[in-house]
């Protein structure tokens, strides 16, 4: 009689399934080698751009460190100055004063359209369904106007002996006779003119942007905030605003840059004058550039521009950033 020996399979578990081993390690996927689509069908887009600004870019930059001027238009020869263009430059009272004046008139309108604009942004808010839309369409019809011809109507708005402007200050009798009142010949009134066309062109875009963003508050908060005591103004200030942080940080970045580089505004309205009372660095640099054909001490002018705009884009960028990171 032959004996069978009977083997046990013993589990290790309550459920006396028999254990299975790991699986061995995966095989190797092979490299997928990188698909180059993509980069062919943006390279039409990108040969573009680099012919029209970053070759542009490059040439602006030579061209700061030559002593180009009209005789280099007609016969192509320059000399080059190196550094030496923009230490002069620095050392320019007229480049300094035209600064100054950029710097101090770019602080009156940004800090006229966001003011402005956060006001017509809130009072969106509080009108009906049909006036809401009867306003964004006004603001939407008045900022796709284009700058020149808007200046231009502008200009003759303010125009002695037929402008409306004139005539209307005349009819109140407030400041005497207006009518043939010239407001490019006074810096003051120069001024006045060109700051309320400007901030007249930029509250649209800032009222619909805010307004946009403030339509997204969340409803309960201000509820809170009501019920804690709060005034209107206070909800506005506590809740509201803390909401609205960064994108005001956003379109001030925007209205800087914008008002900055504003030339065509002050051109057709003064041309830079009286004198040179209005002439901030974009007309400075066009009347030196293009009146007086310096046109190397233009891109230099230019670069310095350029260079100081970065500089000031960068820190409010870094606190766009930070503020994005505390909400």
């Amino acid at each position: 009689m032959t004996v069978v020996p009977v083997t046990t399979v013993v589990s290790d578990d309550a459920t006396g399934a028999t254990p299975v081993a790991p699986p061995g390690p995966a095989p190797r996927s092979r490299r997928r080698r990188p698909d180059l689509a993509p980069l062919w069908l943006l390279s039409p887009a990108g040969l573009v751009l680099a012919v029209v600004t970053l070759v542009p870019i490059g040439f602006l930059v030579f061209t700061a460190f030559t002593d180009y001027n009209q005789r280099t238009l007609f016969t192509g020869r320059y000399s080059w100055v190196g550094f030496d263009q923009f230490a002069d430059l620095l050392g320019d009272a007229a480049f300094g004063a035209s600064l100054l004046r950029t710097v101090l008139f770019t602080a009156a309108m940004v800090a006229g359209s966001v003011l402005i604009g956060m006001g017509v942004s809130h009072l969106l808010t509080r009108l009906g369904l049909a006036w809401r839309h009867t306003v964004t369409v006004v603001l939407i019809v008045a900022w796709a106007m284009p700058n020149v011809a808007s200046s231009l109507v502008w200009n003759w708005l303010f125009q002695p002996g037929y402008g409306i402007v004139n005539w209307a200050l005349d009819r109140l009798g407030v400041f005497g006779d207006t009518t043939d009142l010239n407001w490019a010949q006074d810096p003051t009134r120069a001024y006045v003119a060109i700051w309320l066309l400007i901030v007249w062109q930029a509250v649209p875009f800032i009222a619909l942007t805010l307004n946009a963003a403030e339509t997204q508050v969340p409803p309960e908060y201000k509820e809170a905030a009501r019920l804690d005591g709060a005034n209107e103004l206070a909800v506005y200030r506590i809740v509201t605003l803390n909401h609205l942080r960064p994108i005001l940080l956003l379109v001030t970045i925007l209205s800087v840059i914008w008002d900055y580089n504003v030339f065509n505004q002050i051109w057709l309205i003064s041309r830079g004058g009286p004198g040179d009372a209005t002439s901030t660095l974009g007309v400075f640099t066009y009347k030196t550039a293009f009146v007086g054909f310096h046109i190397g001490q233009g891109a230099a002018i230019s670069v310095v521009t350029t260079l100081l705009l970065l500089g000031l884009t960068a820190f409010y960028i870094r606190r766009l950033l930070k503020s994005g990171e505390d909400l």
